[in-house]
């Protein structure tokens, strides 16, 4: 991989996990319920699973879709019924008259198969391989190579929403303006998958 393709590909990597999607959100709402300490395996579940996905979407999966395209419609109804219902979970974490939060945050393995589901960790993904997997390596160590830039470049972005969360939490010091905040935030979940039922 050439030293300008390197550059573009982080430039790539970080601008499009820094951006709003479904799992900036997940994490930010994450850090002002639950905190940062507690976020830490849902921003590790992201970084790694993501990178897993590039690498198997390298090595196996764009060939499988290019195959069957009924696929990709497949994908886009699950990811979009199971991101309702992640949807009504955040929006429901805090009861009305809670004084703390309730439920749980996502588990390290959790964030990781979420990915799966994810329209832009897909997007993310696959324009990755198709766009700056060197050639010349073969199909697994080009793709791992994506993938270990995207994990490295992806972390610091994903931690920078959970921050984010973590300070907006010393404003939600009431059960009523959590249940605002949540409430936005899975209305703006759901936003997210306009440009994937759009396209």
């Amino acid at each position: 991989m050439s030293y300008e393709i390197l550059i573009a590909l982080i430039g790539f990597a970080f601008a499009s996990s820094v951006t709003p999607g479904p799992n900036n959100l997940m994490v930010m709402a994450s850090g002002a319920n639950y905190g940062l300490r507690r976020t830490v395996p849902h921003v590790l579940g992201i970084s790694l699973g993501h990178a897993f996905m590039v690498w198997m979407v390298g090595v196996v999966l764009l060939q499988v879709f290019v195959t069957y395209p009924a696929l990709n419609l497949i994908l886009k109804i699950v990811s979009a019924v199971y991101m309702l219902w992640l949807a009504w979970k955040i929006a429901n974490a805090v009861p009305p008259e809670a004084k703390k939060v309730t439920g749980t945050p996502f588990t390290f393995f959790q964030a990781a198969a979420f990915q799966w589901v994810n329209p832009k960790a897909w997007f993310m993904a696959i324009t990755a391989i198709s766009a700056y997997a060197p050639q010349d390596r073969g199909a697994a160590i080009g793709s791992l190579i994506v993938a270990v830039v995207f994990a490295a470049t992806n972390l610091p972005a994903v931690t920078i929403w959970a921050w984010i969360g973590v300070q907006v939490r010393r404003w939600l010091g009431t059960a009523r303006r959590l249940r605002v905040f949540n409430v936005t935030m899975a209305v703006l979940l759901i936003g997210s998958l306009w440009p994937m039922l759009a396209a």
